[in-house]
């Protein structure tokens, strides 16, 4: 349904200019069909002027002119359209007409047939049962690869379409099909059916018409019975071997599908669904939506959804949402307190539980979603309107899982198209009532952020389609619902409308909500000043942008319920919007309504966010400037704008926070640099002392963005300001750093205090014997170290994911700047225990999970390893690192892709002194999620360990170390979980079947103390489905521990949990299969069939039976029920 103009020539209308009188005029409305008197003329003089091309062409020319003027009011032609049909079919059934005048006659019967539309036409063709034979007779004189007479061929497919649907059988017309000599005649229904297969798979218009010829002839009884089975499959063969990459499997696939969608469209479910499911399989081995071919794509979605709709029983759900009385008077009487009100009553369906509904129809849905996000329109909107029918067919719980899917159309990951398609579906499903009220919170939040979508591409923007159907989704809202249902949405959507109604950059959009604006006015009756906002701000006068910003905007701002929305909307996205006249535009409104709102514009617009930015600049360019303004108290009123914009970082909205804090740092370096420095180079100690006590103390507010804010002023603070401050302002950040109970999620906090910190040193710079109030010395380096090392052991995790990689980053880059600093300059103050350290986390960060950081600490552990100027002190196995990252090739080595990343770092593993720390990294990345990372962390793992698996002291020296790193994480789940699985895989490739050569190896005992330990009281599923996991492994191990692992597995099967007791069993069963020696031959079926037999999630004094028979046939001692003893 378009809701929108554009001008005549489709453009933007120009600024300052009266558009009313134009579209007046090019919109006039004709009122009858005038020149049927010049039409009858043209159709009388054909047999005069078929044989001369000039005139022939002129009169051609003629009469697609009148009919053209038609187009948008075609209706107009029906009461004529019998005699012009009558007139030319009389040229075309005389037999003296030649060729050529036929098929002029034909060309105008295409011309009415593509104003008028053919499904009005066909009833009006001769349909006696003596055309059949004259119209298929004429079809013998057609040559289907004649393309200047297509015309003829597409009007009688359509006339023999609607000929065949004569009620009688068609073999009735054949009489005797043997002739006088022998030959076999081929029946009427043979012949029907070669002409349309023909034409199916031409390359003109003719196509279309054959596919309506079939959908009309195949369904006819006594063909379906006969022909319909061959006839599919003659069509999916056809379609099975066409391909869409060349132009002739395109037409071919395209008559195909256009032949099915018709056929399934109008045939009957009983006929149809037989096949449906096989039809199905071809369409998707097809794979059309890889097709760059629009309209393939559209058929394919038009396809798909009659099929659903063949699997579904044609019903109407008697759950959808039935609004009562549509009047536009009643409505608008809502207002009288004395009016009853008709509450819709939403019928739950009687029998939708009992409806079984196919398993193809999710196929079904899941491709009409696909089909939402298509980057063409006509295939979304095909998409939708699927949607909206199949919807209608569902139980309720169903269609609310659709409701659903279509609503994750809405997310910021998604593309245009895909907010496009979502809109259109929920206007789909709105209008049919299949959108119950109980959605619509979660519907109208994503309506009004599509009503504003606009996207920045390049040097333009996408989302204007996606706003205009947005405008009739609210259109189409207006309609569906009673007025109480939508009276807690009424302010957010009318404020939208106007909103897009006054300020979209885009006409058509602007006509288009303004028309949802006056639908919502008459249909709902509840939208504030709702007549005198459409007596402003009608289709036309939304028509010229300035006015709708400098005038129109002014006089709805003038109704308190829209006043601050629209100036919300100006500041957020207009005054940076990327079109300059738009930005232009929209600070000469903000102007104008500023008397509107003048408190509200200061405080909440231009007077907080932009100018506290745009100030804290100033004040910075001012200081750059060397403005004289020495000793002036002015310089005091900007260090307090500096230090209450620091303040009140809390209060500002995350998309400007940034900006200002950025701003304000940077204005206070640049103040302190020109006014607070004395004729004697120092600070003043007045000024200082107040200052870092105010700026310390804040380090310790309980709004973490303060905490950020100061910590980077500190930071940007000069060498002389800093001089006799330097271990007071070092200690104030190194507790910013500190995680405590009440601040452990402040990650953005301590990132911005390690970043001060590093700030800091590289400002003051280093001196061995100096005071470590002034500069770094050997006093206070090794307590900065500390700091940083301390961070790198931060892993905190909230409802953003590992924020803990911030402070892991800011402190990998603080060890990078203070040891380069050093190096440079002071590098016996690098002892080799620190520089063990640093190298050991960055090889550890550098073997972890996530690409971003894992290439932060790549790149820092190789600058550090071939730093010249001097190298770096103390780096442990130097020579061994060059060798495995070669400096030639340490500039290519993409650390982001695992690929290249793992192979390189597990060769640490051979080095004693980064073992532990890339083990515990890697434990993280094999045990993962990420497909890339788990493959290839775990493949570098695998090789290392093929290496040296010979080798009984290399493998006891591994073993310990990974036992030494699963003991000192034992029950911390961010590495003991991943870690589970890292064993698991490691005991299933046989990397410990050195230790299998020897009974209750020490390893085996430690592992399998250390399992239990990790596991002990735990209700973690996926903790638990490793550990069972790793003691299946561990089976391989002989002697005792062998026992004991069967003993804790026999402890799982009778887990309170059933899934639990379910996997256990299942990883037994497998466990056995692979190592058969652990049960005697004799019950090694009787053991397999209670393992396999067993319902183990049960009820617990069952499957403890089960499990304590087990117990006796595998001779593992029985567990025993600890009664709890009773509370004192």
């Amino acid at each position: 349904m378009p809701l929108n103009e554009l001008n005549e020539d489709g453009t933007e209308q120009e600024e300052g200019v009266n558009m009313e009188s134009e579209v007046i005029a090019i919109t006039s409305v004709l009122e009858t069909f005038s020149e049927s008197q010049e039409t009858k003329g043209l159709i009388d003089n054909l047999k005069y002027v078929y044989g001369d091309l000039v005139t022939r062409e002129v009169t051609i020319e003629k009469f697609i002119v009148i009919m053209d003027k038609y187009q948008e009011q075609p209706h107009l032609l029906d009461p004529h359209l019998e005699w012009m049909l009558n007139l030319l079919l009389d040229i075309v059934r005389d037999s003296d007409s030649p060729p050529a005048l036929v098929h002029l006659a034909f060309k105008f019967l295409y011309i009415i047939t593509k104003v008028r539309g053919y499904k009005i036409f066909l009833g009006l063709f001769p349909h006696e049962v003596a055309d059949v034979q004259p119209v298929i007779d004429m079809f013998t004189h057609q040559n289907p690869k004649d393309h200047e007479t297509w015309e003829t061929r597409y009007v009688l497919l359509l006339w023999l379409s609607v000929t065949c649907l004569i009620p009688f059988d068609l073999s009735r017309l054949d009489g005797n099909l043997t002739s006088e000599g022998g030959e076999v005649r081929t029946s009427t229904m043979d012949r029907i059916l070669q002409i349309a297969e023909s034409y199916l798979i031409v390359s003109d218009k003719a196509r279309d018409a054959a596919a309506v010829l079939i959908s009309k002839f195949i369904t006819r009884p006594d063909v379906r019975q006969k022909k319909m089975a061959d006839f599919l499959d003659w069509t999916l063969s056809t379609l099975s071997k066409s391909s869409f990459q060349t132009m002739e499997g395109t037409i071919m696939m395209d008559g195909m599908l256009q032949a099915l969608a018709q056929v399934f469209k109008h045939g009957t479910r009983e006929s149809c669904l037989p096949y449906a499911s096989t039809v199905l399989v071809c369409l998707d081995n097809c794979k059309l939506s890889e097709s760059n071919h629009t309209l393939l794509r559209k058929l394919g979605v038009k396809l798909v959804q009659r099929l659903g709709l063949t699997f579904l029983k044609p019903k109407l759900a008697k759950w959808r949402y039935q609004r009562g009385c549509r009047s536009l008077i009643a409505n608008l009487r809502l207002s009288t307190q004395d009016e009853e009100r008709q509450i819709p009553q939403i019928l739950a369906s009687d029998n939708d539980e009992d409806y079984d509904v196919p398993e193809e129809v999710e196929n079904v849905i899941e491709q009409l979603l696909v089909g939402l996000k298509d980057k063409d329109t006509i295939v979304r909107w095909s998409a939708a309107k699927g949607i909206g029918r199949m919807t209608g067919r569902l139980p309720k719980e169903l269609a609310d899982d659709v409701v659903g899917s279509v609503l994750d159309c809405f997310s910021f990951q998604e593309t245009d198209n895909a907010w496009h398609g979502g809109c259109l579906a929920l206007a789909e499903l709105g209008r049919r009532g299949l959108l119950l009220p109980s959605r619509l919170t979660d519907v109208v939040p994503v309506i009004l952020k599509a009503l504003t979508y606009d996207e920045k591409r390049g040097a333009c923007s996408v989302g204007s389609n996606v706003r205009d159907a947005a405008c009739y989704v609210c259109w189409a809202f207006a309609r569906a619902y009673e007025p109480g249902e939508l009276k807690p949405f009424v302010n957010k959507i009318s404020s939208a409308l106007v909103i897009v109604t006054v300020f979209d950059r885009d006409v058509n959009c602007r006509r288009a909500a303004s028309a949802a604006f006056q639908e919502n006015v008459g249909r709902q009756g509840t939208f504030p000043h709702g007549i005198d906002i459409l007596t402003t701000a009608d289709y036309f006068a939304v028509g010229n942008r300035s006015n709708c910003f400098l005038n129109i905007s002014v006089n709805i701002a003038g109704f308190a319920e829209y006043t601050q929305s629209m100036i919300d909307h100006l500041i957020d996205m207009k005054i940076n919007h990327w079109d300059g006249v738009i930005r232009g535009l929209s600070t000469k409104a903000l102007h104008n309504l500023t008397p509107q709102a003048p408190e509200y514009i200061i405080t909440i617009g231009l007077g907080g966010e932009l100018m506290r930015q745009s100030v804290c600049t100033l004040i910075k360019n001012l200081s750059l400037s060397k403005m004289p303004f020495q000793g002036d108290p002015i310089i005091g009123n900007w260090q307090w704008l500096i230090n209450d914009s620091l303040k009140n970082l809390h209060l500002i909205s995350n998309t400007s926070r940034q900006h200002i804090k950025e701003a304000a740092v940077s204005a206070l370096a640049a103040l302190c640099n020109e006014y607070y420095l004395n004729h004697q180079g120092e600070a003043d100690p007045v000024l200082q002392d107040e200052l870092m006590k105010n700026y310390i103390s804040e380090l310790q507010n309980t709004e973490e963005m303060i905490r950020c804010g100061f910590s980077l002023a500190l930071g940007s603070l000069p060498a002389f300001f800093l001089k006799g401050k330097l271990k007071l302002v070092l200690d104030g950040l190194k507790a910013v750093t500190h995680i405590s109970p009440k601040d452990v999620s402040f990650a953005e906090a301590r990132r911005d205090a390690l970043k001060a910190i590093a700030k800091i040193c590289q400002t003051v710079g280093v001196k061995a014997e100096a005071s470590e109030d002034d500069v770094i010395c050997k006093e206070n380096v090794y307590q900065i170290y500390d700091t940083f090392l301390d961070c790198m052991n931060d892993y905190t995790t909230d409802s953003r994911g590992d924020v803990g990689a911030w402070v892991r980053e800011a402190a990998m880059t603080g060890l990078m700047e203070l040891t380069v600093l050093l190096t440079r300059n002071h590098p016996e103050l690098i002892e080799a225990n620190v520089c063990k350290q640093i190298m050991c986390c960055l090889a550890q960060q550098s073997s972890e999970k996530i690409d971003r950081f894992r290439a932060r600490a790549g790149s820092i552990f190789l600058n550090l390893l071939y730093f010249d100027s001097p190298p770096v002190p103390h780096i442990p196995y130097r020579e061994e690192l060059e060798k495995i990252f070669p400096r030639s090739e340490s500039s290519v080595l993409n650390w982001n892709a695992p690929s290249q990343a793992f192979p390189c770092i597990t060769q640490l593993l051979a080095l004693p002194t980064y073992r532990y720390h890339v083990l515990l990294g890697l434990a993280v990345s094999v045990g993962g999620l990420t497909e890339s990372t788990v493959r290839y962390s775990t493949q570098s793992v695998f090789e290392y360990m093929k290496k040296i698996q010979n080798d009984i002291q290399a493998m006891d020296s591994f073993s310990e170390t990974l036992i030494q790193v699963f003991e000192d994480n034992l029950l911390n789940d961010r590495v003991s979980v991943p870690f589970l699985k890292m064993l698991d895989q490691m005991l299933a490739n046989g990397c410990f079947d050195i230790f299998t050569t020897e009974e209750n190896h020490p390893f085996s005992l430690k592992l399998l103390s250390l399992c239990k330990e990790e596991i002990k009281k735990s209700k973690d599923i996926q903790k638990l489905r490793s550990s069972i996991a790793v003691f299946c492994g561990m089976i391989q191990f002989p002697g005792d521990v062998r026992k004991k692992v069967l003993f804790q597995l026999f402890l799982l099967l009778c887990h309170p949990f059933p899934v639990i007791r379910k996997t256990t069993a299942s990883q037994i069963y497998e466990m056995v299969l692979t190592y058969s020696d652990i049960v005697d031959p004799d019950i090694f079926d009787e053991v397999m069939t209670i393992l396999s037999d067993t319902a183990w999630d049960t009820e617990l004094h069952f499957v403890r039976a089960q499990r304590n028979y087990l117990c006796d046939l595998l001779k593992v001692p029985k567990p025993q029920l600890i009664s709890k003893l009773p509370a004192h």
